[in-house]
């Protein structure tokens, strides 16, 4: 999933998620990192491994047969794998084979047809025309400092991609006029090429950032002068996947993750044999320092950040998004063995740290599920040595938290929105950062020791905004807030509450016209039809991702036609903490799926809308949402919008990036959670002649994250075994996992989707 535990910011309709990918150590302090940053019916053997709920559904309108295209051919192979005494059938292995010109005829075909049906949609155009007008604005990122210099990303009405600036400060906080440090839009003529992740010197005259095709994972690592804008030429890295660069004082080298680029080593082991290393700038990247060895795991990643003073090394060793493991090395002293020396290991507990002035500041479950921070002597980190500064707070995790003008600046949660207060060093509470409203924030970002700091703040009717603030005060300044051409006062949102299947209260909000909100509740009030505006319902549910509130400028062209967005909280993030997203892993993982349920037989009780009206949304591991609300309750959704995902859990471990997340799902190489797995995957769970929702399936050609053989084979599948609504797939061409990093492709790719959508449920 997501580069780090970062909250989930759709700015699409739900490509836009944070998806499957490699975790890396990145420092609070280090935001430009963060800124960058899952045919015919299969019959099974044996039935009784699958337990799914009843539905508990009152009799509605179960979706009709609607004229479906003519699919292109899509053979069935009797192929069949005895795992764990269980006879699995996967009827179309043969679509994982991409490359075979068989396949590549099959996905053009596919494609071809999407596109052909999507294209006479009669609200294609209406919405493609409206999303223009809304997605083609201007954006500020949340700046940070570096030295004298300010760096800043931008997004302009007129560019297809976001650009980074910088500009000179004056010792009065005024600075000189901004300078572009990257425009990805002139780097390819079909602006294929882009700009991943990157990190600026603690002098702010150097940046080494991460440079990729297609807007896939792979990437190569250079290194440019701030002033000049110029590539240093010896400092090319490839291998780059998983490098954030951090980097010395004096700005000289930089210790980073380095992946090998052999062809030969299969893609699903390739993260067991990353290094950290070490690059002198100018020096052949190929003899670089190895500060730790590959670990051999591919479910395991590592990396390192080093303090400001340049004194402490910090290795981290993070086992999925289960735990991590902390080493800690001092590199000034000269008695200390060329090592390093265990903090905390072998707890299944997760560390997320700070080092400033001497001292290791780690806020952790350890002892307290929704967390809480400690601190100790970086000389004498050990677990006995630390003191608590912030203790765990009831019904209130803690997100992230930063070392910012000399507090501590910590995000809490409460039911899924969030807030920001300050604490001294000492723990001591010094006050609550005031936001507009309950919604979601970046937190402060900022220096150390700098009373500049900066955050975000958002929510589902508030325009994303940015403000500068002095730490020391609280006094805040309006840098920008985004302008969107929609009066958003005309929103509704409410926060309601389900009961899934075992009893647990899941939140989910409403989003609509204060109009439409209106005519509902006039209706349920008055005891008539219950009220049938066209609802979607978006989640995710996993690897500890926040779905807090959110602002999506695409959103509001769903919105002024009269739908409802409905954004659910699902089990398997960690809007509750890490209770909450142990609940939705492995042999838990059913209780995501059931919060869905919930969440969306709620809204037909209550009278928001109808079976007949309910569609539900998500990307990668969201897309493993979606296909799972398919297979499991094609009486509840009409509609399904399954983006980037993966779908066949048995195998999925084999491919892209999938033995990364064996820690959140499990493996079918394990007998138990095997069986878990084969109970509820997708793809092995669709049955003949059924009516299941119309779906439209979005994959991307260079997604190397997750493979996408999952929608080659799941489509065929569904597509064979559904009498209900078409069956599409749509390959976004030159895409990687987040899509083509494009505002025209977002554009394309969303009026497809809503125009699907609203075709669908809005029929008689």
């Amino acid at each position: 999933m997501p580069a780090t535990r970062r909250r989930l910011r759709p700015a699409l309709l739900f490509t836009a998620a944070l998806a499957l990918s490699a975790c890396v150590i990145v420092s609070a302090r280090r935001p430009e990192l963060r800124a960058s940053k899952a045919t015919e019916p299969m019959n099974h053997t044996d039935k009784t491994s699958l337990v799914l709920p009843a539905s508990t559904v009152p009799a509605g309108v179960t979706p009709t047969a609607s004229p479906k295209p003519a699919y292109p051919g899509s053979r069935r192979e009797e192929t069949v794998e005895v795992l764990h005494g269980v006879a699995v059938q996967d009827p179309y292995r043969w679509l994982e084979q991409a490359r075979a010109p068989e396949v590549q005829a099959w996905m053009k075909a596919q494609d071809d047809l999407a596109r052909q049906e999507l294209a006479a949609l009669p609200e294609r155009a209406g919405f493609a025309r409206r999303l223009k007008e809304l997605l083609y604005l201007d954006a500020l990122g949340v700046p940070f400092r570096r030295g004298d210099r300010l760096f800043y990303g931008q997004r302009h009405k007129e560019k297809e991609k976001s650009l980074v600036y910088w500009r000179q400060l004056s010792g009065t906080g005024a600075g000189d006029e901004p300078r572009v440090l990257f425009d990805p839009n002139g780097w390819s003529k079909d602006l294929s090429e882009g700009l991943g992740g990157y990190s600026v010197s603690w002098d702010g005259k150097l940046v080494a950032y991460q440079r990729k095709s297609n807007n896939s994972d792979e990437a190569t690592l250079h290194v440019m002068e701030v002033e000049s804008g110029q590539d240093l030429p010896a400092d090319v890295i490839p291998g780059a996947k998983y490098a954030s660069a951090s980097w010395t004082p004096d700005g000289s080298g930089f210790y980073y993750t380095w992946l090998p680029t052999d062809p030969a080593i299969p893609t699903a082991d390739r993260p067991g044999y990353a290094e950290v290393r070490f690059h002198q700038l100018g020096a052949e990247p190929g003899t670089d320092a190895l500060v730790h060895a590959r670990t051999g795991d591919p479910a395991v990643f590592h990396g390192v950040d080093l303090s400001r003073d340049g004194r402490w090394l910090l290795y981290s060793v993070q086992h999925g998004w289960t735990s991590n493991d902390l080493y800690l090395r001092d590199l000034q002293d000269p008695l200390a063995a060329p090592a390093f020396k265990p903090v905390v290991t072998g707890k299944a507990e997760h560390y997320e740290t700070a080092l400033w002035d001497g001292k290791l500041f780690i806020k952790t479950t350890d002892g307290a599920p929704l967390g809480r921070i400690v601190v100790a002597e970086a000389q004498h980190p050990e677990p006995a040595n630390w003191k608590e500064l912030v203790p765990e707070r009831a019904g209130q995790p803690m997100g992230g938290f930063s070392i910012v003008g000399g507090h501590l600046a910590v995000v809490f949660l409460r039911d899924a929105t969030e807030r920001i207060e300050l604490f001294t060093l000492e723990g001591k509470p010094v006050r609550e950062q005031a936001l507009p409203g309950l919604g979601s924030t970046s937190g402060l970002i900022g220096l150390e020791d700098d009373d500049t700091a900066y955050f975000s703040y958002e929510s589902f009717n508030a325009p994303r905004e940015v403000q500068q603030v002095s730490v020391k005060t609280g006094e805040t300044k309006l840098l920008f807030r985004l302008r969107v051409p929609a009066d958003t006062a005309q929103l509704s949102v409410e926060q309601r509450f389900a009961t899934s299947r075992d009893g647990t209260r899941v939140p989910y909000f409403v989003v609509a016209k204060k109009s439409v909100t209106a005519s509902v509740t006039a209706s349920v009030t008055a005891s008539v039809t219950p009220g049938t505006p066209p609802v979607i319902i978006n989640g995710y549910g996993g690897f500890l991702v926040n779905q807090t509130p959110y602002f999506s400028a695409a959103v509001l062209a769903w919105l002024e036609r009269g739908g409802v967005w409905v954004s659910a909280v699902l089990r398997g993030g960690g809007e509750y903490g890490e209770p909450w997203h142990q609940d939705g892993m492995r042999q838990r993982k059913q209780n995501v799926f059931d919060d869905l349920f919930a969440v969306g037989e709620a809204l037909v009780k209550t009278g928001v809308t109808t079976q007949a009206h309910l569609g539900v949304s998500g990307g990668s591991n969201g897309g493993l949402l979606v296909g799972a609300a398919i297979a499991q309750r094609p009486d509840l959704f009409r509609v399904a919008l399954c983006g980037v995902p993966l779908l066949d859990m048995v195998r999925y471990h084999q491919s892209g990036s999938g033995a990364t997340w064996i820690s959140e799902y499990g493996s079918s190489a394990d007998a138990e959670q095997f069986k878990a797995l084969y109970a509820w995957s997708p793809y092995h769970h669709l049955n003949p002649n059924t009516a299941y929702p119309a779906t439209l399936v979005l994959s991307a050609d260079s997604d190397d994250r997750v493979d996408p053989m999952h929608a080659r084979k799941f489509s065929a599948a569904l597509q064979a075994a559904s009498t209900g609504g078409p069956v599409l797939l749509r390959i976004e061409r030159n895409a990687g996992h987040g899509g083509a990093d494009k505002t025209a492709a977002a554009v394309e790719q969303l009026a497809d989707e809503y125009a699907f959508a609203w075709e669908h449920l809005t029929a008689r």
